[in-house]
């Protein structure tokens, strides 16, 4: 089976057939999916889908685009969430300095990124990390904050996974030393995705996560298109083939790789 580690089916565009789309991917190939949260009131809405489907879970976070949605009002509101049943990550949370780069709105970023992943720490949650040209800064915040080296929740350690990582494969190696899963979604698949690919090469399979990122981000061959998580295999043969081993290992370490991380949603195996 499939663990689909980083979705946003609440997104606008699966408003006509969302019910329909999510319903046909739990009789298919697709066995987990967690929706992932990134504003406050999408945070709401993956926490209504997640109550909507059996295997579906919900990520709580607000990423770092939309940080002025935070106050202490709405932060405590957010904190409530954690407790949540259907809550199995805080995400997705992190910098981004592609879009935002004037320095006071970086450095709101950084502040909410930090209480963030307390709050993650303090909930014994895996975090979900948006990291995108701030590598540095990432990882600075990421020791600032924990010990980072050793992915052991009952030592009220935080670990969690970079989505749909961009850097390069010795980041790579950092974060992974440091307890950290690393998502590979359909980026994977194209032309041009050097880095990912050689990313995927030199890490081991053990700390790889399946994503999709829907609705952006399909996988060749539907670049372009509206993504969802019955593209999976595309990437999983991309991987495969990168790995040098059969799309079946890579379903299933990437499957245990995700019940490990995001333990709380289990469920019924």
């Amino acid at each position: 089976m499939i663990f689909e580690t980083h979705a946003h089916y609440d997104d606008d565009a699966f408003a006509k057939d969302r019910e329909e789309l999510v319903s046909s991917l739990f009789l298919g190939k697709v066995g987990r999916i967690i929706n992932v949260g990134a504003s406050i009131a999408s945070t709401k809405t993956t926490l209504n889908l997640a109550e909507q489907y059996e295997n579906m879970y919900a990520a709580v976070g607000v990423h770092p685009s939309d940080v002025a949605d935070l106050n202490e009002e709405t932060f405590a509101w957010l904190r409530e969430q954690t407790t949540h049943p259907k809550t199995v990550a805080v995400g997705e949370i992190g910098l981004d300095y592609y879009w935002d780069k004037e320095p006071e709105v970086q450095a709101r970023q950084r502040e909410w990124f930090m209480r963030q992943l307390t709050l993650a720490k303090e909930s014994r949650l895996p975090v979900i990390i948006h990291s995108r040209d701030a590598a540095e800064d990432t990882m600075n915040i990421l020791k600032e904050v924990g010990r980072w080296d050793i992915c052991d929740m009952s030592d009220d350690e935080v670990c969690g996974v970079i989505h749909c990582f961009s850097y390069s494969p010795e980041m790579a190696r950092e974060f992974v030393k440091m307890g950290y899963y690393i998502g590979v979604g359909g980026v994977v698949t194209f032309k041009n995705a050097k880095k990912l690919k050689e990313t995927v090469e030199q890490i081991p399979l053990e700390r790889i996560l399946l994503e999709t990122d829907c609705p952006y981000m399909a996988p060749e061959p539907h670049r372009g298109k509206r993504n969802e998580s019955s593209y999976i295999p595309y990437v999983i043969e991309k991987i495969a083939e990168l790995k040098h081993v059969t799309a079946e290992e890579v379903e299933h370490v990437t499957w245990e790789n995700a019940m490990t991380l995001f333990s709380k949603g289990r469920g019924r195996e």
